[in-house]
């Protein structure tokens, strides 16, 4: 039995080295196959990058790299990024920081590139504009030549399709008070985002309930040949004129140098950077001239007056009825607008255009009610030439 056993046991260790040694021949066998595909997958990735720089060209393998990626900040390495005009109206800047980048005005005066003028239409409104269709068809066809600017109350969405000129159009707005310093910070706001696009040259303050009185053909070249920006800007020595004057004003403003004038106003590119550029009179009218003291009808004419008086017209080009008396001016609707009452504000006026006698002396009007907008719509072509 025994004699069995042993030879047993001499067997197992063997084959117990045979495995070993087969296992141990067996591991750089198999280390040896990995490295072979790997080598042949590279060789194919090489084959098949070198066919395709070949087969499309090295620029658009680049481009569709590239085109993949969006940097953070788009460095402006083309002129053409200097001078176009914001895409979208909606950012982040504060106000001063807005008001900062509008004041940036280039040393050398001659434009090194065919700049065609635009008129900068800035509605300050609470919400919706009820007469954008009337606006519709008065800037219909003259792409190019104006820009818009709406100004509303934070809170309020317009929803105005693709197709119209107010879509997209609202900038980023605070709440205004009539009267009050937030009102003149709206009108800045207006002017500071109307500067951004650097062929904005004329900049007309409107309401929601605002109608243009000619043609778009007829209000561009009046504003284009004029030599003048049509501001109010005169002394009224009243209760309601020097009456508001507060001697705290002095030295920036002397009461000599006091003026009153209406709201909606139209000045050029160099009167709308004074306007936003302005760190001198901005804090004595917002501390000192607060209701009964108003400062829309006060700041810009008298801070004007004395930078640059000689470049006002000293009147306006918005028409508007007092003669209901009140703090407000009349409001018309549905009846109201007939042939006879545009008549009325456009045939016997008169007033100087580039220090000549003119009987054009009004080209928007307000205040129009919703209501009115059906029998403007129908009238325009045959009273408005639009």
């Amino acid at each position: 039995m025994q004699s069995r056993v042993v030879p047993l046991e001499e067997d197992k260790d063997p084959v117990v080295t045979n495995r070993t040694t087969n296992h141990s021949k067996a591991l750089p066998l198999r280390l040896f196959q990995i490295l072979m595909l790997f080598l042949a997958l590279c060789i194919a990735f090489s084959v098949i990058s070198i066919y395709t720089i070949r087969r499309f060209g090295i620029q658009s393998v680049v481009t569709t790299v590239k085109s993949s990626f969006q940097p953070c900040y788009e460095e402006p390495n083309s002129f053409q990024q200097w001078i176009r005009p914001p895409s979208n109206l909606i950012h982040t800047m504060s106000d001063k920081e807005l008001l900062w980048r509008a004041s940036i005005v280039p040393r050398i005066k001659k434009y090194p590139f065919r700049r065609v003028p635009k008129v900068a239409f800035m509605f300050l409104t609470k919400g919706p504009l009820p007469l954008a269709p009337l606006w519709e068809r008065f800037l219909k066809g003259h792409e190019g030549l104006f820009s818009i600017y709406v100004h509303s109350l934070p809170t309020f969405h317009a929803n105005f399709p693709p197709s119209s000129v107010f879509y997209q159009r609202q900038i980023p707005s605070q709440v205004s008070e009539w009267g009050r310093m937030s009102m003149c910070d709206a009108e800045r706001r207006l002017l500071a985002n109307a500067l951004l696009d650097i062929s904005n040259e004329w900049f007309i303050l409107l309401s929601e309930s605002c109608i243009p009185l000619y043609n778009f053909s007829v209000i561009y070249h009046y504003i284009l040949k004029s030599g003048y920006s049509f501001m109010g800007a005169f002394d009224d020595p009243g209760p309601y004129g020097r009456g508001r004057y507060n001697d705290n004003m002095a030295p920036e403003v002397d009461i000599a140098q006091w003026r009153k004038g209406s709201q909606w106003f139209e000045v050029n590119r160099k009167l709308a950077i004074n306007i936003v550029g302005d760190t001198t009179f901005y804090p004595k009218f917002e501390k000192f001239c607060r209701p009964a003291c108003y400062v829309d009808e006060h700041y810009f004419p008298t801070m004007l007056t004395i930078e640059a008086g000689n470049l006002l017209a000293n009147r306006s080009i918005t028409w508007v009825d007092w003669s209901r008396g009140g703090p407000h001016p009349a409001t018309f609707g549905r009846s109201d607008v007939t042939v006879d009452f545009f008549k009325r504000i456009v045939e016997g006026k008169n007033c100087t255009y580039n220090n000549r006698a003119s009987s054009i002396c009004f080209l928007f009007a307000r205040k129009f009610a919703p209501s009115a907008l059906e029998p403007l719509l129908q009238l325009s072509p045959k009273v408005l030439g639009f």
